[in-house]
């Protein structure tokens, strides 16, 4: 959990917005799939969606966003299992990044250390991009649902920048796998896990506790 209360004017009005990991995808070849079509849950990732929408089922939830990518929705039918009362709404803001290594090996990624984000085919995201539009979706939640409980299911890079934004972190790709600091277990957001900002007041500066759950076992 992390505090701060330079901006903090507590107003009782406590804003929380859970962003869920899609779960784990069946991806045999290791590639970055991105936006690429025919990525959906493994069936180790549809038990990962579940076990994150049994950690929501006795919390209220006000709001379910999800990203327009298969594995996102598939995982958000967990969500709308476990809280029947809500409606799925599709953000383009929650969306995967648009990344010019789509179709390559994690290898070739592991080899520039993840910063997927160096080579761009003209149409791929900047960090600063994936970083304006997470902070797009988290502002205009807290504007739409003060007091409430936001649950969005997306992918791990878009929590990741929202994270730093948030936190008032540039957003530096070398800071992607060290999360630790801001509460992150496992220094990078695991698939099906919830990353929580809670916020608890209206202060457009205010930087939100972070609360985060994996809510299974990695050796199952």
């Amino acid at each position: 959990m992390t505090h701060n209360e330079d901006h903090r004017h507590d107003t009782g009005q406590t804003t929380r917005i859970t962003l869920v990991r899609h779960g784990e995808v069946h991806n045999p070849d290791g590639i970055i799939y991105g936006r690429l079509p025919g990525f959906g849950l493994s069936e180790r990732g549809r038990q990962q969606a579940q076990a994150a929408a049994e950690a929501l089922r006795d919390q209220r939830v006000d709001a379910l966003y999800v990203s327009p990518q298969p594995r996102a929705r598939e995982t958000a039918q967990f969500m709308l299992e476990a809280h029947p009362h809500l409606d799925i709404v599709v953000s383009p803001l929650l969306d995967e990044v648009l990344s010019a290594f789509e179709g390559r090996s994690f290898k070739e990624a592991a080899a520039c250390d993840w910063n997927i984000y160096a080579e761009t085919d003209g149409e791929a995201e900047t960090p600063q991009q994936i970083s304006d539009r997470a902070a797009r979706f988290i502002r205009a939640a807290r504007a739409s649902h003060p007091g409430q409980h936001v649950v969005a299911v997306t992918h791990g890079d878009i929590i990741t920048f929202a994270l730093l934004w948030a936190m008032g972190e540039p957003p530096d790709p070398a800071l992607k796998r060290s999360l630790t600091r801001f509460g992150i277990t496992d220094g990078y957001p695991a698939p099906a896990s919830l990353t929580t900002f809670v916020y608890h007041s209206n202060d457009p500066d205010e930087r939100p506790e972070i609360l985060y759950l994996r809510p299974y076992d990695l050796g199952t």
